[in-house]
């Protein structure tokens, strides 16, 4: 590690500590010529995660616009925040730990249809509505027509 006060290549790792929330790991280093201490932090490097869209262009994986576009679903619903949060990291996490790089947009949509099913009834039509693009009324019955079979199972 190079001194950030006279570029010395040569430091030693005088202490090592695991941050509170283990996130990170914090390390006091001294250097050898001028005998300056300073601390580096050492944390993992997530994989960045691209998603692939219907027109097979590429984006990065964006944690708020999937935040906000199942919050507009669940406007004006028995729906907290904190479940949406929890939904959302639920997602990611277990995109995360497939250790893929690249996810199609159809596969997450399904992941949070999924889950809004399970939520809120009316959050899941209004999310399907956008998501699958019903182009017409037959579409979106066949759609409600799914849940109230459901319901009955």
């Amino acid at each position: 590690m190079r001194c950030p006060f006279c570029g010395n290549i040569d430091t030693k790792v005088i202490d090592t500590r695991a941050m509170e929330d283990n996130s990170a790991i914090r390390r006091r280093r001294i250097c050898e010529k001028c005998n300056e201490r300073f601390t580096t932090y050492e944390r993992v490097d997530t994989i960045p995660l691209t998603v692939i869209k219907a027109d097979e262009t590429r984006e990065s994986f964006d944690r708020d616009k999937l935040v906000k576009g199942i919050m507009m679903s669940c406007n004006k619903r028995p729906v907290s925040v904190e479940s949406i949060e929890e939904m959302v990291t639920d997602i990611e996490n277990q995109v995360m730990n497939s250790m893929r790089r690249e996810i199609y947009s159809k596969e997450l949509g399904e992941m949070v249809m999924e889950r809004l099913k399970d939520m809120d009834d009316v959050a899941y039509v209004r999310f399907a509505s956008v998501y699958r693009k019903f182009k017409d009324i037959d579409s979106f019955m066949q759609e409600l027509s799914k849940i109230l079979d459901d319901r009955k199972n």
